[in-house]
């Protein structure tokens, strides 16, 4: 199984989350007519011990194996990294990005499971290298959650990352001919994306976890914002270079706390682009979830919200 291991069925995707606190679950039925529609929305309370039984109950509660069941790395449990795209044949392609990343990683290139993600060119420049991402994670890691699934009966049939749950919101959302921003916040920190055409062109980083942006402290608030505000700046400059061919439209804040709102102001009187909070009334339906009208449980749920809209990734 690859970390975006393909599937030839079409029902969309169970997507669970492993979480320090529990177990999401979610499911979002597409129409090609209306918004997709979030069905399911479950969080099941414990911790890491409990695990396994946690996702013995989701597979009995739901019956799990009606579904294409997925899950999403950690941001500790893998590496996304940029690279020149090998000019080889495609058939060839994951072994010139294999031998290109052993010295890239801290640990053997053997045992690594890759997956690679194109990053387009310019469409209207002279042909030219252009860049990929290059994703990998650990053998050992990506056994033992093929191992724990099994084990309790739930198939999974994809392993995800964050940057793209997020991509696949982003698509809802981007203007056409235009770059769409995203920037979100969870316990494990910042997450900035820049998709258009839904692709993902830009992924970074940033040091501020949710926790630190409800800080009381004003001062140490500010410092998180400036943080913020200096990676913004220099992320976005770098995708101007990069990418001129793609004008920004706009920079969507996901969902957080009673600082969203002050953060939104910094930041917009600080960057180039229109700021704005993320309206998730204005793409998802989620008349059957209504929880989801709170913004901590759309917090909560926001990148499981992302993994379960994923669609079929072309093969490279």
């Amino acid at each position: 199984m690859g970390l975006f291991a393909k599937s030839k069925k079409n029902a969309g995707y169970l997507a669970i989350g492993l979480r320090a606190d529990g177990l999401c679950a979610v499911h979002i039925k597409r129409s090609v007519s209306a918004k997709p529609e979030v069905e399911l929305l479950a969080f099941y309370p414990g911790n890491l011990q409990s695990t396994e039984g946690l996702l013995e109950r989701l597979s009995k509660d739901v019956h799990a194996v009606r579904y294409q069941c997925g899950t999403m790395l950690a941001a500790d449990e893998y590496q996304i990294l940029t690279l020149e795209a090998p000019n080889v044949p495609a058939d060839e392609l994951k072994a010139a990005i294999r031998w290109r990343l052993k010295d890239m990683l801290d640990y053997h290139v053997d045992d690594a499971t890759i997956d690679v993600l194109d990053i387009p060119p310019d469409p209207n420049a002279p042909t030219r290298n252009h860049s990929m991402y290059a994703i990998a994670a650990r053998n050992g890691l990506i056994e033992n959650k093929q191992a724990l699934f099994a084990k309790t009966k739930v198939p999974l049939s994809v392993i995800d990352v964050p940057e793209m749950a997020q991509r696949n919101l982003s698509v809802l959302l981007e203007t056409p001919q235009r770059g769409l921003a995203m920037l979100t916040f969870t316990e494990e920190g910042g997450l900035l994306t820049v998709t258009h055409g839904g692709e993902l062109y830009l992924s970074r980083r940033i040091d501020v976890s949710l926790a630190q942006l409800q800080e009381s402290d004003v001062e140490r608030r500010d410092a998180c914002f400036d943080r913020i505000t200096l990676e913004l700046q220099r992320s976005l400059d770098h995708f101007d270079r990069q990418f001129n061919f793609i004008p920004l439209a706009r920079l969507v804040l996901g969902p957080m706390p009673e600082a969203a709102a002050e953060l939104r102001d910094y930041l917009a009187s600080n960057l180039y682009v229109p700021v704005e909070n993320l309206k998730l009334e204005d793409v998802l339906d989620f008349s059957k979830t209504p929880d989801l009208q709170k913004p901590l449980v759309q917090q909560k749920f926001l990148l499981y919200l992302g993994a379960a809209l994923r669609e079929e990734e072309k093969q490279l």
